[in-house]
C-alpha cells in the first residue's frame, strides 16, 4: 500500500504543478503622460496642470477632477480643429483616464446624479450616459483605466491595444450576474470599454463605448478611430477569478463541479458576427485558450467577423457525456439567440473529440452496437436511460459550419492505457448521477456482438483509450459531408511525421483523412499556445464562410 501511495503522490503532484504556472499577472502602476507632438511652452503648461491635478487627487479630489476636465476639454477643442493631432489625442486620453480614476477612488458619483465640479476654467456640470440594461450601466462596475495596470505572465507575451481616441478601461462587475446562465455571460463580467467625455461648453458628459461593437467614434464633429485595450480585461479576469485552478479538481471530482459545465460568451452578443467556440481538453479549462484569444484579437478583420465563446466542463466526465452536455448548451444558445450565425468549433485534445461528435451522424448505431435492440426495446429506464441515450444517440449539428482540431486524439492516446493513465483513472470520482447507473442492468442489456462485461462506468481517461469501444466505433463513422474540418498537429519540432507525437497524442491518432488542411507545428501537446498554430487558426478564420 505504501508503495502505491508513493506512486500516486508524484502523479498528483505533477498534475498540480502543471496548472500552477504564472499564466497571468496584473500590477498596479502610476501612469505618466508621455506626449507626442506637444512642445515648448504648450508642453510645459500641460505638465504643470497635470502635476497640480495629481497633487490634489488625495487632498481635494473634486478640484483634481476639475483640473483633469479642463485639460480634457482643451484637448477636445484642439481635436475639433485638428483631428489628426496626436499630441492633443494623447492628452485627451490621459486626462479622461484620470477623470475616471478620480471618480472611482472617491465617493463622487456622476453615474446617479449630476455633479458640479470647480475647475481653473470655471465650474463643470458632469453627467453620464445611463443604459437601461444592467450590464451596460457604469454604476454596476468597478472601472479601472487600462493605463494604470501592467499585465504579464506566460499567456500575455504581447499586449493587444488599438491606438485611437478615448481612454481604454476594464469594467469589472461589482457583483455576480444573477441571470448569467440565461444570457450565457460570465458569472462576473470583465469587459473591455473605452471612456469618452464630450463637452458642450462647460457641460461634460461621460460615455463608455464598446470596442467589440465599434471601432469608430464620433467626437466634436469628426469620426475618429476608437482606442481599445483587449488584453487588460482578459488578464484581469484570469488573475481575479483564477479559472485555471479548476483544471485538476474538475478532473478528479467532476460531480462537485457539475454546475461549471456551460457555454460562456466573452464579449457582447452580435448577430452579425460568427460565434467561435473554444473547447478545452482533459485537465484543462478555458484559461488555456487565453494566448490564442489574445493573439487573434490583434487582427481587426477577425474582430469584425467573429465573436468568441468558450465551452467549459468538468473533464473527469466520459467525453460522450460532456458532448451531450455541450449539445444542451448549444440548444439553449439557439433559443436565446435564434438568429445567430453558424458556429466555428475549435477543439483541443479531448475537446477535439467532443467537437467531432458535433459533426458526426451516429443515429442509433452506437446504441444498437451495445444493446443489440432499439432503445424502446432495451430494459433501461429513468434518468439512466436518458443519460445513455443522450451520450450514444446523436446526429450532426446543423448550426456548426466548420471545425478546427488541435492535437485531438481521434483514435485515442496510449497515455490512457499505461500506468499513469490507469492510476489517473482510478483517482477520478465519477458523478453520482452517472456512477449510480446500474452497471449490472447495462451489462445484462448489452447483448450486441462482442459486448464486454462492464465492471464500472468509464470516466474521461477510460474513454481516451485506443481500445475503448466508443472511440473505435466513432472512428468507423463518417464525418458529415459538407462540413469542412482542419487539423493542427504537434511533432515537438522533431520533423519525424508520420512517426511523430506531441508527447501525448501520436500522429496516427490525430491525423484525419478528408481534412481541408493539416499543419504540423513544432509544438508539444499545448498546441493552442504555439505561434504557428495560432497563425494557422487565423488563416482558417480568414477564409470565406
Amino acid at each position: 500500500m505504501n508503495k502505491l501511495v508513493g506512486i500516486i503522490k508524484p502523479f498528483v503532484a505533477a498534475l498540480i504543478l502543471s496548472s500552477c504556472a504564472q499564466i497571468a499577472t496584473v500590477k498596479q502602476t502610476t501612469p505618466h503622460f508621455a506626449p507626442v507632438g506637444i512642445q515648448g511652452s504648450e508642453l510645459n503648461a500641460a505638465d504643470r496642470q497635470l502635476q497640480d491635478a495629481e497633487k490634489l487627487q488625495r487632498s481635494d479630489p473634486l478640484r483634481a477632477l476639475g483640473a483633469y476636465l479642463a485639460l480634457a476639454h482643451s484637448a477636445y477643442d484642439e481635436l475639433g480643429h485638428h483631428p489628426t493631432d496626436r499630441g492633443a489625442r494623447d492628452l485627451y486620453n490621459f486626462a479622461v483616464a484620470r477623470c475616471i480614476e478620480v471618480v472611482e477612488h472617491t465617493p463622487l458619483d456622476p453615474w446617479n446624479k449630476s455633479l458640479a465640479v470647480p475647475s481653473p476654467d470655471g465650474e463643470y456640470l458632469v453627467t453620464a450616459i445611463r443604459h437601461r440594461a444592467a450590464d451596460r450601466d457604469p454604476a454596476n462596475y468597478n472601472i479601472v483605466p487600462a493605463d494604470s495596470i501592467v499585465i504579464g505572465g506566460t499567456y500575455f507575451e504581447k499586449r493587444i491595444t488599438v491606438p485611437g481616441v478615448g481612454a481604454p478601461v476594464v469594467a469589472m462587475g461589482r457583483e455576480e450576474k444573477i441571470d448569467f446562465r440565461k444570457s450565457y455571460a460570465s458569472r462576473r463580467l470583465f469587459a473591455a470599454a473605452t471612456a469618452i467625455i464630450r463637452f458642450d461648453n462647460h457641460r461634460a458628459r461621460i460615455e463608455f463605448m464598446e470596442p467589440f461593437s465599434t471601432d469608430k467614434v464620433s467626437l466634436n464633429g469628426h469620426t475618429l478611430p476608437l482606442a481599445a485595450d483587449f488584453s487588460a480585461p482578459l488578464a484581469l479576469g484570469l488573475v481575479t477569478e483564477r479559472p485555471d485552478k479548476l483544471g485538476l479538481v474538475r478532473l478528479l471530482r467532476p460531480d462537485k463541479y457539475a454546475d461549471t459545465a456551460r457555454l460562456t460568451r466573452l464579449q457582447p452578443y452580435d448577430p452579425n458576427r460568427t460565434p467561435v467556440i473554444f473547447v478545452h481538453g482533459l485537465q484543462d479549462t478555458p484559461a488555456s485558450w487565453a494566448p490564442m484569444i489574445n493573439a487573434l484579437r490583434a487582427d481587426p478583420e477577425i474582430r469584425r467577423r467573429y465573436q468568441f465563446w468558450v465551452y467549459s466542463y468538468p473533464s473527469g466526465y466520459p467525453y460522450p457525456y460532456s458532448a451531450a452536455l455541450f449539445r444542451h448548451e448549444l440548444d439553449g444558445v439557439a433559443h436565446a439567440f435564434p438568429h445567430h450565425k453558424r458556429i466555428v468549433l475549435i477543439g483541443h485534445s479531448m475537446g477535439g473529440m467532443i467537437s467531432r461528435l458535433m459533426i458526426t451522424d451516429a443515429g442509433d448505431k452506437l446504441w444498437l452496437s451495445r444493446f443489440g435492440k432499439p432503445p424502446a426495446q432495451t430494459p433501461i429506464s429513468g434518468r439512466e436511460r436518458q443519460i445513455l441515450e443522450e451520450s450514444l444517440i446523436f446526429n450532426h449539428r446543423t448550426d456548426v459550419q466548420r471545425v478546427i482540431f488541435m492535437s485531438a486524439p481521434h483514435r485515442g492516446a496510449d497515455l490512457a492505457t499505461n500506468w499513469v493513465g490507469r492510476i489517473g483513472a482510478s483517482l477520478v470520482r465519477m458523478p453520482v448521477m452517472v456512477a449510480t447507473i446500474p452497471i449490472t442492468v447495462i451489462s445484462a442489456a448489452a447483448t450486441g456482438p462482442g459486448a464486454p462485461t462492464i465492471k464500472r462506468f468509464p470516466n474521461s481517461i477510460d474513454t481516451l483509450s485506443p481500445k475503448n469501444r466508443f472511440v473505435v466505433e466513432v472512428n468507423n463513422l463518417r464525418i458529415t459531408p459538407g462540413i469542412p474540418y482542419y487539423s493542427i498537429i504537434g511533432d515537438r519540432g522533431r520533423g519525424d511525421t508520420p512517426q511523430s507525437s506531441d508527447g501525448v497524442v501520436a500522429y496516427w491518432s490525430s491525423h484525419l483523412e478528408g481534412a481541408q488542411s493539416e499543419l504540423i507545428v513544432p509544438s508539444n501537446h499545448s498546441s493552442p499556445r504555439n505561434p504557428q498554430a495560432i497563425a494557422e487558426v487565423r488563416r482558417i478564420l480568414e477564409l470565406p464562410d
